[in-house]
């Protein structure tokens, strides 16, 4: 229960980091590259750096569905041993108890949520999600709004691999 937390909290700070220009820490974020698709960014913040690549989706559905903007991201925090940290807010509170899913190919991983975010438990699963974001060329982030209404984010995986690695190298 003590990860689950730390990863609530880490996430929720990423949130006010990227969302909330007054919260944002000593730093950044500052884009250490774009690759197509996908954005690669590192931040100082308590004097420790953050560096993470993430991706805005490419097609939202339905499109009548007001909410506030999706991100993927992949983070690495090396100075309290996160790596290859894998979330996805989708713009809205997801529905309480519902698992939040991500498709790729004839893949599907399960990510927990919490409120806007969600992100992947397990480090070994989310290894097998970062392997099969290399090898993909889409992935589906599927949820459901408080009110049991299903969205999906499509995300191109065009210059995953290099912001991946940019940020990665960045914070290593």
């Amino acid at each position: 229960m003590h990860q689950k937390l730390k990863k609530v909290l880490l996430s929720i700070l990423l949130m006010l980091i990227l969302f909330f220009p007054s919260a944002r820490a000593e730093q950044g974020p500052e884009s250490i590259g774009k690759f197509k698709d996908w954005e690669a960014f590192a931040l100082t913040e308590n004097s420790n750096k953050v560096c993470f690549a993430q991706s805005i989706p490419i097609l939202r559905a339905p499109k009548k569905y007001e909410r506030d903007p999706s991100r993927l991201f992949i983070s690495f925090r090396p100075a309290e041993d996160i790596k290859d940290e894998v979330s996805t807010t989708s713009g809205y509170n997801f529905q309480k108890e519902k698992v939040v899913k991500a498709k790729t190919g004839k893949k599907t991983f399960d990510f927990f949520s919490q409120e806007n975010f969600a992100w992947i438990l397990d480090a070994a699963v989310e290894q097998k999600f970062i392997k099969a974001m290399k090898k993909a060329s889409r992935v589906m982030i599927v949820g459901r709004t408080e009110q049991g209404k299903q969205t999906i984010d499509h995300y191109s995986l065009m210059g995953f691999s290099k912001a991946y690695d940019a940020a990665k190298k960045n914070c290593s």
